[in-house]
């Protein structure tokens, strides 16, 4: 098995998340997702997290907790390992995505993405985690935030 590794965070703000509006790859619908991408070769996971909030949404994340480590197999057959930080951004600035594939930003309920068109199961499980209390130290991943360990 060869796997994918990804980033997503969770930013939560009076009861709502930040989402993306994206375009599934494999049946091309407009789909919700948290800002998420995959970590470039060589990229530090917690840079990772920082880079794609940023390119998707305009904003700058300050990671707080890993929420958690997902398995992930997509409807195209390939395997992802998802690791989920939650973070803050900036209160006042608006979300405006970088990435030209991003469709727009929202912050919605976790019960409207969940009726929504969340872009997999993991979307709403990552944020069922945050509100249940998942919330480890940054240093639970430090060999995979430390760039010096080649991690």
């Amino acid at each position: 098995m060869t796997w994918r590794v990804t980033v997503a965070a969770v930013v939560e703000r009076n009861g709502r998340f930040l989402v993306v509006e994206e375009k599934d790859p494999g049946s091309g619908e407009t789909v919700w997702n948290q800002p998420a991408g995959h970590v470039d070769p060589g990229e530090a996971i917690l840079p990772a997290v920082v880079r794609e909030t940023l390119e998707e949404t305009g904003l700058d994340l300050t990671p707080t907790a890993l929420v958690g480590v997902y398995q992930l197999r997509a409807r195209d057959g390939r395997d992802y390992c998802r690791v989920c930080f939650a973070g803050t951004v900036p209160d006042g600035v608006e979300a405006r995505p970088l990435d030209p594939e991003i469709l727009g930003c929202r912050w919605l309920t976790r019960d409207e993405i969940a009726a929504g068109r969340p872009r997999s199961g993991v979307v709403v499980r990552c944020i069922d985690d945050w509100l249940s209390g998942r919330g480890h130290p940054l240093s639970a991943v430090a060999g995979l935030l430390d760039e010096r360990t080649g991690g």
